[in-house]
């Protein structure tokens, strides 16, 4: 969730949209919005894609990459 919760923000602040801008324009709470940009785990999907649909992006099923430290 990390990656998505860093290019939001950055494709948000790229746009020149505060979070409660984004938020107004996305349809989405604002604490949503705060919540999911701070990477909060346990957001719901349907929102994620709701936010990432401003960018033209889609969160999708596909296979977890594990990182070099494990």
């Amino acid at each position: 969730m990390n990656e998505i919760a860093k290019f939001i923000k950055k494709s948000r602040k790229k746009a020149g949209l505060t979070q409660q801008e984004f938020a107004l324009r996305s349809g989405l709470g604002l604490r949503f919005v705060r919540e999911l940009e701070q990477g909060k785990e346990t957001v719901r999907m349907d929102k994620v894609n709701q936010a990432l649909a401003m960018f033209g992006m889609q969160a999708v099923p596909g296979i977890k990459r594990f990182s070099d430290e494990l």
